[in-house]
């Protein structure tokens, strides 16, 4: 499998000769150079023009997995059921049978989203011994499609957190720097892509999950449209050990945008976003909360990527979201705390876990998560229902007012506005920028890492962050275009230009 790695130009030329790439893909191979495993859209093309066996590309993941152990982005590796769905589309394949439309997809799963046959723990003592009955509604369309699940991924404890510092499974280490964060709470969904595990995940996100940990990690990571629920949500959320039934959503994560869409596109019965011209796209620059503070080389690396996208056609737009951060306030926590502890005691009473919530409560072992349920447990309900039914509609209506009166396509900013932190096993919560100390105490680090993804989740809107290079010390930095409500089919497309534009990061030595 190693040559497998090294050649897969061969593997895309014979992709493009055989018809079997989107002309998206087919600009990507045209522009990157750079050494990495193999996308899933790579390898699902290679499977099926019969270039390799799919037990082989298993074992070469599973032997990957090994090797980065150190890591700790897996809590369960499922081996030996990766391996027999493998065989099983080999032996199809060499029959001529047909196979499902995401046959040569391998794939992880955060640990909050359930999958029949391994317990779902949410990475919490409580629920070690927890296996679902059946699985999510998204993991079941994806593997009646043939793809296969080859792990479940760690987890800031509960999806409560951002740093996946986890004392139960193990903190979760970043490729890039064993030392730092892999960001949270889908860290190790990232840290499992990043390190050539598996090319695509899923993660979750409430506040920031799926994009704080791509950025950090040097990936790609997406959250689709949720808005009130009902229609306008993208994704399915039955089967997931939740937080709030307003903001969470499954997301995509992946090596790549071109996977993104393909994933993004399959779950929701459409064509995978093609790649557009950035010629006209008009970009939104919030100056005023989005970009200050920002750590010097964040803003450094960010202002070289807006400025290629300018040299590439696109239209740079400043204006400011006024009063986004004090209504941000209004909305994330009352949220997070109220519908969290009233969600997870039904989920755990609706999945039959036999675990009730003081059980589970009891034996959380992280100090920041015990911390925010004891919150949660008694929190206003009068500030709940201001938050839902006054500010949450505000925030919705000003994103929408600036995507109609400046005209934008997109907004963009730096995902983060520091790159990842070295890991803390105290517990602080202590956060700087540029050196100076940020306010929150205890919750200085997790107000400084979702400071920009928090406000387009509260909203409902889609966002996706998009690695856009690499710092001093070696650390990924990403930018984050968040969309209007539904436009994430466009969204992509725009991605997969700035994709192109800014290329991919070169995979960290695992």
């Amino acid at each position: 499998m190693k040559n497998l790695y090294n050649n897969r130009r061969t593997i895309l030329k014979a992709g493009i000769a055989l018809g079997g790439l989107s002309t998206g893909l087919r600009a990507f191979a045209a522009t990157s150079n750079l050494p990495k495993p193999l996308s899933a859209t790579e390898v699902k093309v290679a499977f099926n023009q019969g270039l390799f066996t799919l037990t082989d590309y298993v074992k070469s993941l599973i032997n990957q997995a090994s090797s980065a152990k150190e890591l700790n982005a897996i809590t369960f590796l499922n081996s030996e059921a990766a391996l027999a769905s493998a065989k099983k589309l080999d032996d199809k394949k060499a029959k001529n049978e047909k196979l499902g439309l995401l046959a040569g997809v391998v794939f992880v799963v955060k640990d909050n989203i359930n999958v029949k046959g391994t317990a779902t723990t949410g990475a919490s003592t409580a629920l070690k011994n927890f296996y679902p009955a059946q699985n999510s509604s998204v993991i079941q369309k994806l593997v009646d499609a043939d793809a296969i699940v080859l792990a479940k991924t760690n987890l800031h404890e509960l999806a409560f957190g951002i740093t996946s510092t986890n004392p139960t499974f193990g903190f979760v280490k970043n490729p890039y720097d064993t030392s730092k964060i892999s960001g949270g709470s889908s860290g190790g969904t990232a840290a499992a892509i990043a390190a050539g595990i598996a090319p695509v995940g899923l993660g979750t996100d409430t506040g920031g999950s799926t994009r704080v940990p791509a950025a950090l990690c040097g990936i790609v990571g997406m959250r689709p449209s949720v808005g009130n629920g009902g229609k306008d949500r993208r994704y399915s959320s039955e089967g997931v050990l939740p937080i709030s039934h307003t903001r969470d959503t499954i997301g995509v994560m992946a090596s790549s945008v071109q996977d993104i869409a393909l994933l993004d596109g399959f779950l929701n019965n459409e064509e995978a976003a093609e790649i557009i011209d950035l010629k006209g796209i008009r970009i939104g620059i919030p100056k005023e909360y989005f970009w200050s503070p920002l750590d010097t080389e964040v803003e450094k690396i960010s202002s070289m990527a807006l400025a290629k996208l300018k040299a590439a056609g696109a239209e740079i737009v400043e204006a400011n979201l006024n009063g986004i951060g004090d209504l941000n306030n209004k909305i994330s926590f009352p949220i997070a705390l109220y519908e969290g502890y009233q969600d997870i005691t039904r989920f755990l009473s609706d999945q039959k876990t036999n675990v009730s919530i003081d059980q589970l409560v009891d034996k959380i072992q992280s100090p920041d998560v015990k911390g925010a349920m004891g919150a949660a447990k008694t929190f206003p309900k009068e500030v709940y229902e201001a938050a839902i039914q006054t500010f949450r509609p505000q925030l919705q209506k000003l994103y929408a007012d600036y995507f109609k009166t400046h005209n934008v396509d997109v907004i963009l900013y730096p995902t983060t506005p520091i790159a990842a932190s070295t890991i803390d096993p105290t517990f602080s919560g202590a956060a700087s920028i540029n050196g100076a100390a940020q306010p929150g105490g205890p919750n200085a680090q997790f107000g400084t890492f979702i400071r920009n993804t928090d406000p387009s989740s509260n909203a409902g809107i889609p966002g996706l962050s998009i690695p856009a290079g690499l710092n001093a010390a070696g650390l990924p930095v990403g930018i984050e275009i968040d969309g209007p409500l539904g436009s994430d089919k466009k969204l992509i497309s725009i991605a997969l230009a700035i994709e192109k534009v800014l290329g991919r990061l070169a995979q960290p030595a695992f």
